[in-house]
């Protein structure tokens, strides 16, 4: 007799306001098997994972675990099923440890009720030993890079011995080198009989590591095929609905003016008593794009905090087209034409809770195209322009314009960022991670946007960990090493062997030490 699948979930419906985010959907998981989830920015493959995890209750459609039908309630009942799951926008404390984080809702107790946090670490740093995962248990939340935020939260699942495990873009956060480490560790944990469903863009990771895919296209699925007899063009095709490029077109840059200086800047760390930023010094022309590269956790993300006013420079100048901004409010660097996508959508990118509208303007409200002399906002204009925005960038959600901005997808959230800082023209964008969680097809778009931005005159500064796009959308790449830039590259004369080097700190260059 076969063995049951997994997980069925079958005929799967999920309505929402103005949306039908999954249409009859019908998924099988075979025991030890890693199975992908492929499709465009609100296709619905969080939300199918949702229901899957109790999140969502469907309107149609039945799971069955082990070929038995279960009606999964909420996550404490998942959990008790043995389903766990990494949420793309990761569901810890921050002001907990990293230990806190893992045991909160199974603390191990004595039967008078005293916590048994020895037993628990030890058991966290046997897991973290054996998955090769690194963890602080030590360490605050608030304080670790999001790569570290991503290990405790695969921990968790691990610590509550979960058999089904759910990745919902498990590596959007992730460097090269961690990608390839968390790659391995879902190898072995299927290997171990554990079953992986794991929700990706990256046609690359799928090829790599899924056994199966289903490719789910505006809430509906396309199909299941097996990796083995697919291509990455035939993915993306039926993922999009059409053939994608994956190559960056782009011309020779022509630099111009220098937009922004950075001289001898130092950063502070929040994590240690060691300076995140040491005496760094850069420019950037207009008609260029400038990349900083290196492994997450090396001083990129306290340097573009610095640069945009969200923390404050120890030493060292920050310069705007001539001006000295570096200790001018946020605002007024936004005035003076800095735009910036910043690395953590939700913390620094929207007001969740306002609607898709009102973040769109979050930066102009105040001009006089949106706002009247008596102050009041002129409501109709913004309406105008977020719907012009939504239709130029592709911005889906399901009640268009009055949107809460929390109930959009990811992918959408990010174009929503990415529409709003570039339609200001800015004189210089600073765009940290900005194809992060996007679709093939989003990403194409967004990289014309970036180079048309270039291409306009102006100057862009790019933080990326995604080594492919390092190498095809910069005109010069600069690489951070513990908080120092330890190299200059030319990414037409370089190679990722090369780069990868200089961002393990294996080599530098020796004028700049």
């Amino acid at each position: 007799m076969e063995q049951p699948y997994a997980i069925e979930m079958l005929h799967i419906t999920k309505r929402f306001p103005g949306i039908i985010a999954n249409d009859d959907i019908t998924l099988h998981l075979k025991k030890g098997e890693i199975h992908a989830l492929l499709g465009e920015n609100g296709a619905g493959k969080s939300t199918l994972m949702s229901v899957l995890f109790g999140m969502y209750q469907p309107e149609e459609g039945t799971i069955k675990k082990d070929g038995q039908p279960v009606d999964i309630k909420d996550p404490n009942h998942a959990n008790a099923l043995g389903i766990g799951m990494v949420h793309q926008h990761f569901k810890l404390v921050e002001c907990f440890s990293v230990l806190d984080n893992i045991i909160l809702g199974v603390e191990p107790t004595t039967r008078g009720g005293v916590l048994q946090k020895a037993q628990a670490r030890e058991k966290v740093v046997a897991l973290s030993d054996k998955y090769g995962l690194k963890v602080d248990p030590d360490a605050l939340i608030e304080d670790i890079t999001v790569g570290m935020q991503q290990r405790t939260e695969i921990m968790k699942m691990l610590y509550r011995e979960n058999e089904i495990l759910i990745f919902d873009e498990p590596t959007a956060v992730l460097t090269p080198q961690e990608i390839d480490e968390l790659m391995e560790i879902m190898r072995n944990l299927a290997a171990e009989g554990k079953s992986i469903l794991f929700i990706s863009h990256k046609l690359n990771e799928i090829m790599s590591v899924a056994d199966r895919c289903t490719v789910l296209r505006k809430g509906k699925c396309i199909g299941t095929v097996n990796i083995a007899d697919t291509s990455r063009e035939e993915l993306s095709r039926m993922m999009v609905g059409r053939d994608v490029e994956f190559v960056v077109q782009k011309e020779e840059a022509k630099p111009g003016d220098v937009i922004l200086d950075v001289s001898g800047l130092t950063v502070a760390s929040k994590a240690h008593s060691n300076n995140a930023v040491k005496d760094v010094s850069f420019q950037v022309r207009a008609g260029e794009i400038v990349c900083i590269a290196g492994i997450d956790g090396n001083g990129q993300t306290e340097l573009i905090y610095g640069l945009t006013g969200l923390e404050p420079a120890k030493s060292g100048t920050v310069k705007l087209k001539g001006t000295d901004i570096t200790h001018s409010p946020i605002r007024q660097r936004s005035t003076m034409g800095m735009s910036h996508i910043p690395e953590d959508r939700h913390k620094h990118g929207l007001v969740l809770d306002y609607s898709l509208e009102d973040n769109l303007v979050l930066q102009r409200y105040f001009e006089p195209q949106f706002v009247s002399k008596a102050g009041f906002l002129k409501r109709g204009a913004i309406r105008e322009y977020a719907l012009r925005l939504i239709e130029e960038y592709d911005v889906r959600s399901g009640q268009g314009p009055i949107t809460t901005a929390r109930s959009m997808s990811g992918g959408n959230q990010q174009k929503a960022i990415i529409a709003r800082e570039i339609d200001k023209e800015p004189e210089l964008l600073v765009a940290v991670q900005p194809t992060r969680g996007l679709d093939v097809g989003a990403i194409e778009f967004i990289h014309k946007q970036i180079v048309a931005t270039r291409d306009a005159g102006k100057g862009v500064l790019l933080v990326s960990l995604e080594l492919d796009e390092v190498m095809s959308l910069s005109d010069r790449i600069l690489v951070m090493y513990e908080g120092e830039i330890v190299g200059e590259l030319d990414p037409k004369k370089t190679t990722v062997e090369e780069l990868g080097l200089y961002m393990a700190g294996a080599r530098r260059e020796e004028k700049r030490a």
